[in-house]
C-alpha cells in the first residue's frame, strides 16, 4: 500500500511556486505537527496561549453553537492532575474505564494495521521490542504523566449537541494544535484520559451536561528526545478521496 511520508510532501512544497503564498506556511505547519511525548518543563506564557485561543474561537462549526470548552490548567494544578492521573494508572481503574464517549468498538483491516505499524514505530523509537510487554504498557502509562508537559487541556462538549457537537469540538482541537505548531508549542491530543472520565469531572467540577472528550497536554518539546524522533506516515490522498465525474 502506497504511503506518503511528512518529509516527502515537504521536499514537494520546497519546490519554486509563484502562485505558493499562505498555502506553503499553512501547508507546512500541518506537515511539521507531530504528537509529542517528550516535553521540557518551562511552562508557556499564558498571553500567547490567549492569541492562539482566540483565533481558535472562530473554528468552523455547526449552527455556530460553539460546542466546545476548554479547562488549562498550569503550574501546581498540572501537577496535581499528573500525581492524580498517575496513581490511577497504577491500578485497576475504579469501576473499570468509563469514557464518557465510548471508545472504538475494533481496528480492523486496513485501520488495524495502520495503528499496529503506528505503534510499532512508536516503540522501536525508544528501544522496546515487540515481545517486551512490560515496556510497552510503561510506555503507555506516560500519557497518565502528561509525557512531562507543563500543561494540559481537556477539551468537553455539550451533551446534548451529540456527533455535530462533538465533530465541531474535533475542528477546533485541529486548529488549536495547528496554531500551537505556528508560534513553536509542541501538543499532543490524548483519547487515552478519558478512560479516567468519572475522576477528571471530580477533578475540574465539570458539569453532567458536558461530554469529556480528550486530553491536550502541551508545552514545548524535548527535541533530544528520542520519543520525539519517529514520524508516522499517511495513506495516499487516493485512499482518502475518491472523486465523482458522471
Amino acid at each position: 500500500m502506497e504511503r506518503m511520508t511528512r518529509d516527502g510532501v515537504l521536499a514537494w512544497l520546497r519546490e519554486e511556486r509563484a502562485d505558493a503564498g499562505d498555502w506553503r506556511a499553512v501547508s507546512r505547519v500541518l506537515l511539521e505537527r507531530y504528537s509529542c511525548r517528550a516535553f521540557l518543563p518551562a511552562p508557556v506564557h499564558r498571553e500567547l496561549l490567549d492569541e492562539i485561543f482566540a483565533v481558535a474561537q472562530f473554528s468552523a462549526n455547526w449552527c455556530n453553537a460553539q460546542a466546545w470548552q476548554l479547562i488549562v490548567t498550569e503550574g501546581a494544578a498540572t501537577e496535581r492532575f499528573r500525581a492524580g492521573m498517575a496513581a490511577l494508572a497504577a491500578g485497576p481503574p475504579p469501576g473499570g474505564a468509563q469514557p464518557d464517549i465510548p471508545f472504538p468498538l475494533k481496528y480492523e483491516g486496513t485501520f488495524g494495521q495502520r495503528r499496529r505499524e503506528a505503534g510499532i514505530a512508536l516503540y522501536q523509537s525508544v528501544g522496546i521490542a515487540r515481545e517486551d510487554k512490560a515496556g510497552a504498557s510503561r510506555q503507555m502509562d506516560e500519557n497518565y504523566s502528561l509525557f512531562g508537559a507543563p500543561h494540559v487541556a481537556i477539551l468537553t462538549t455539550e451533551a446534548d449537541l451529540g456527533t455535530y457537537g462533538a465533530v465541531d469540538c474535533g475542528i477546533y482541537l485541529a486548529n488549536v494544535m495547528a496554531l500551537m505548531q505556528s508560534r513553536g508549542i509542541a501538543s499532543i491530543a490524548q483519547g487515552a484520559l478519558p478512560r479516567f472520565a468519572p475522576q477528571i469531572r471530580a477533578f475540574f467540577d465539570i458539569p453532567a451536561n458536558r461530554q469529556i472528550l480528550c486530553g491536550l497536554s502541551f508545552g514545548y518539546a524535548d527535541e533530544k528526545a528520542p520519543v520525539n524522533q519517529f514520524r508516522t506516515t499517511r495513506a495516499s490522498v487516493g485512499d482518502a478521496v475518491r472523486w465523482v465525474k458522471e
